[in-house]
């Protein structure tokens, strides 16, 4: 066999590159040079250019027999002989944990080799061409919005909703609204906006008047006597008593000085300073204000209201394109162009970059150097062994496969030359 053919072994693997099929590769082509060897015995006698053949599988032999010695000793004991020196992986298990526990600490999580490192890195400049381009924000964004709305699909409707539901009544609760709607007032009647306020009541009034003429003047004449009924004085006191009072709101509705409406600003402050000084009208709207939490309408509202934010939420950050078109993808992209454009901001991160990386290796290197090190060491020696040999063993057969062959041209460079000379 060529030795440029070993490339195309993987064609013969029957596990698709895996380390069992390397290793029938690797056994079979053993197995066939020492059949080689002995149909090259035979023919010898009658044929002495079979002697080239013999002599090629025989340090073909050699090479692969020693080859899967060294390759086995790494894992195993060779036929399960005690031989000195073999085993070498499960038998050193502790020893390299340890030496890759220190690698990993002098070469990756040392505070100065991870400062000098970082300090030839620009993170800030790569963040912000990275965020500048389209592609990158989107990026960004969409994976902001996956995430969020894996994080509230995760939790239970009834946990996170109840969450919510919890601290919106707390917070009601702990609001004190009687001074917050005193000073809304007061700020109300120092700007001259309660006008409005005492228009819009003035015209209700008037309005519900109007509707209810009808019912005043009924309720006049069941209360008069007989003889009002008989002389009709019932109807001319109803209608006196419909016109007084639609003449009194049309005067306080046209005159902003009308004297009843001077009486209702002085009791709306009124009102304004009690809400914000007495402490008995404080209890009272605390009692009320009470009262509307714990009315079942007002919990029924707070959780239609959570329901419709969630359901937004979610269709929101679910929908395709939807968080990078938005306005976080537009916040993103502004970040990027100004981390590019802005020489101080990018001096600034970088520095901060630094001393977090820097400050996290100081204070948790050891921990992860210690971490790795125990881990290797709770490993059992055959775990050790099967991932080493899963990740390397493939490679290792191929070693078998080339000392087989290379023993054998060897063998055969040799047989020439002793033919020669």
């Amino acid at each position: 066999m060529p030795l440029f053919s070993v490339a195309r072994l993987d064609r013969l693997n029957p596990t698709q590159g895996g380390v069992r099929g390397m290793r029938v590769v690797a056994t079979g082509l053993l197995v066939a040079m020492a059949a080689v060897y002995c149909g090259a015995r035979a023919l010898e006698a009658s044929y002495p250019a079979a002697g080239y053949v013999r002599a090629f599988a025989e340090a073909a032999m050699v090479g692969g027999l020693a080859d899967w010695f060294a390759v086995t000793a790494l894992f195993r004991h060779p036929m399960g002989l005690p031989i000195p020196h073999t085993a070498i992986i499960p038998r050193n298990k502790d020893r390299i944990g340890d030496t890759l526990a220190v690698f990993l600490r002098d070469n990756f999580l040392t505070a100065s080799v991870v400062a000098r490192r970082m300090r030839r890195l620009d993170v800030a400049a790569s963040a912000g061409r990275w965020l500048s381009a389209p592609s990158g924000a989107d990026r960004v964004g969409e994976g902001a919005g996956r995430l969020l709305g894996d994080v509230i699909e995760g939790l239970t409707d009834d946990r996170l909703g109840g969450m919510v539901r919890g601290a919106i009544v707390g917070r009601l609760r702990s609001l004190d609204l009687a001074p917050l709607l005193g000073r809304i007032l007061g700020a109300a009647i120092d700007a001259d906006r309660h006008v409005p306020m005492l228009d819009g009541a003035v015209h209700w009034a008037s309005r519900t008047l109007s509707a209810s003429s009808a019912m005043i003047r009924q309720m006049v004449h069941d209360r008069a006597g007989k003889i009002m009924r008989w002389t009709g004085l019932d109807e001319t006191l109803a209608e006196a008593i419909v016109e007084g009072l639609t003449r009194l709101l049309d005067e306080m509705a046209e005159n902003p000085e009308h004297p009843l409406r001077a009486k209702a600003e002085e009791a709306l402050a009124d009102l304004a300073r009690r809400l914000r000084d007495d402490p008995e009208m404080r209890r009272r709207v605390a009692e009320l204000r009470d009262e509307l939490v714990a009315n079942p309408a007002v919990a029924a509202w707070i959780d239609t209201m959570w329901q419709a934010a969630r359901d937004g939420l979610l269709r929101t950050v679910r929908s395709p394109g939807a968080v990078s078109r938005g306005r976080l993808g537009e916040l993103l992209r502004e970040l990027g162009q100004t981390l590019e454009g802005d020489a101080r901001l990018r001096d600034g991160i970088n520095r901060f970059t630094r001393r977090a990386v820097v400050g996290t290796v100081a204070r948790y290197g050891d921990g992860i150097v210690t971490l790795v090190s125990e881990t290797i060491r709770r490993w059992d020696a055959q775990t050790v062994t099967d991932r080493l040999e899963s990740a390397v063993g493939r490679d290792l057969q191929y070693i078998r496969i080339n000392g087989t062959l290379v023993g054998g041209l060897v063998g055969l460079g040799l047989h020439l030359l002793d033919g020669l000379f």
